[in-house]
């Protein structure tokens, strides 16, 4: 018990001998990167946080039901972990709404039945209760053509057609393989290819002379009771894009849009191709909600530096997602992963000099609404083209929005000056430290470090292992068996240790001009 309570004296007192004697661009002292690791790997909580915010939450489409009950249960979360002014803080107007989907069933009935899995477009319509009907293939490649379904697509079910060509890419044998076989012993080759099961290739069909909005003209007169479309990929459903980019609420109810698979649309599209008549039955119903706003998660732990204490570093990850799936690794990872670290930072009961701040953004698949929104009432008068008071404030912001893998660099965005101040950072940090400082910007540039960016200020993104990312984000298949548990508790301790080095330097990084 001595030798413990020795321990901790002896911490604050470097603590506190640190905070007199720190000087610009000082990594963080031994001890308390030790604390930090130890919270981060042996008392982790990233796992319950992960669970929080997926399979608990669901998806969080901006504006509806699930997004607000998500954001409650963050806020109370947040709460429960001790922090300061948590608060669910309005960023932006939302005019499109919200929409819940509350069911969706379709299914082939003939020319035999088969059940399929399918999702609606986001804000698009319900269906009038279950239709059924034959399906109508609006295969044309030509004005003309189009012209003659006029009058034909009323209450229909119309098969929108496939315009990509899919094509499997195969691993074949080698005459080499196969001589495998030839001999009693030796190593025969693997029918099992799975770490290429997931490739294909697309190609765009031959071009059509019909615009698509000439089509989306012509169905929006028609009034068909469901349109079918193809998901763009094999066995995975997108769970993105708006059925109408300019729906607004109050707006009269879209066409009820139904997204499959590229298996099932193009089943149906041959069988109807080859003569074979093909029907359908369908039910969608969604709910249009009058919740026009974009809101952001926020929380601290207060700065008590008598001259630093308003300065404000941040760290942050957006909440909202498409719906489909859970939107696990895009991006719950990134809300998980810096939970967590404030969760560190607060348990070593170190008091930071700056204040430490976490947003967990709204709208950021809706071009960054919550985050625009922040920057614009707290950071900069884009009206008048003047910065606000808090942009003097700014010491740093560190954003996570590229999955779930490991953190192995970090993008500067073309900060010269941010470089001595990582490199230094990034020193505590030893065998966990970040293997790359790159002076360039990050080749996406679409997530909520750009809003900060865009005006000069320090705003980073970091670089990750890409592990099977691309393929199912914005996708049903973003869930929970796509996060790597050690990759966010090793995420966690990084963002920690850079985030008290941030609040505690004497220094700041200056805004770019």
């Amino acid at each position: 018990m001595k030798r413990q309570i020795f321990s901790r004296l002896a911490m604050a007192f470097a603590i506190l001998l640190w905070s007199f004697t720190v000087v610009a661009q000082q990594p963080l002292p031994e001890n308390i990167v030790n604390k930090i690791k130890s919270e981060a790997f042996d008392k982790s909580q990233v796992d319950a946080f992960a669970f929080l915010l997926t399979d608990y939450t669901g998806s969080r489409l901006v504006g509806s039901k699930l997004a607000e009950r998500a954001e409650i249960l963050v806020k109370d979360k947040l709460i429960e972990l001790g922090f300061s002014n948590v608060r669910i803080e309005r960023a932006n107007d939302f005019p499109r709404g919200g929409w819940d989907n509350l069911k969706t069933y379709a299914a082939m009935t003939a020319p035999y039945y088969c059940n399929f899995t399918a999702v609606p477009k986001s804000w698009s319509g319900s269906t009038n209760g279950l239709v059924s009907g034959e399906v109508i293939s609006l295969n044309v490649s030509t004005q003309e053509e189009l012209e003659t379904f006029k009058g034909k697509l009323n209450n229909k079910i119309v098969l929108m057609p496939p315009d990509f060509k899919y094509q499997m890419n195969f691993n074949r044998f080698t005459d080499e393989d196969l001589k495998q076989y030839t001999v009693l012993t030796g190593t025969v080759p693997s029918h099992h290819f799975v770490s290429q099961c997931s490739n294909t290739s697309v190609t765009r069909t031959s071009p059509v002379t019909v615009s698509t909005q000439s089509i989306m003209t012509l169905l929006a007169e028609e009034k068909p009771a469901v349109i079918i479309s193809d998901g763009k990929s094999f066995n995975v459903l997108p769970a993105g894009p708006p059925a109408s980019a300019n729906y607004r609420y109050g707006n009269p109810e879209p066409i009820a849009e139904l997204i499959l698979p590229i298996e099932y649309h193009s089943r149906m599209a041959r069988l109807i191709d080859n003569k074979v008549p093909v029907s359908m039955e369908v039910e969608i119903k969604n709910e249009f909600y009058n919740n026009r706003v974009v809101n952001n998660v926020i929380a601290e732990i207060p700065g008590v530096d008598p001259v630093l204490k308003d300065e404000v570093v941040m760290i942050g990850a957006h909440l909202d997602s498409w719906f489909g799936g859970t939107g696990a690794s895009d991006n719950a990872a990134g809300c998980a992963v810096m939970i967590e670290a404030l969760r560190i930072i607060k348990e070593t009961g170190i008091k930071p000099r700056r204040t430490i701040r976490l947003a967990l953004w709204g709208g950021e698949e809706q071009m960054g609404l919550g985050s625009f929104g922040y920057r614009d009432s707290f950071l900069y008068n884009v009206a008048e083209n003047k910065p606000r008071k808090g942009y003097e404030q700014f010491a740093l912001y560190l954003n996570m929005d590229n999955g779930s893998g490991k953190f192995r660099g970090i993008f500067l965005e073309e900060n010269e000056k941010a470089f001595p101040y990582f490199t230094q950072w990034n020193k505590a940090l030893g065998t966990l430290g970040l293997e790359i400082l790159s002076p360039r910007k990050d080749a996406e540039g679409g997530s909520d470090y750009v809003p900060f960016d865009q005006i000069g200020l320090p705003a980073f993104q970091f670089i990750q292992d890409p592990l099977e990312y691309a393929r199912h984000m914005h996708t049903v298949m973003d869930t929970y068996e796509r996060l790597i548990i050690d990759d966010l508790k090793y995420n966690a301790a990084v963002v920690a240790c850079l985030t008290l080095s941030a609040a505690m330097d004497n220094g700041k990084i200056p805004a770019k001009p």
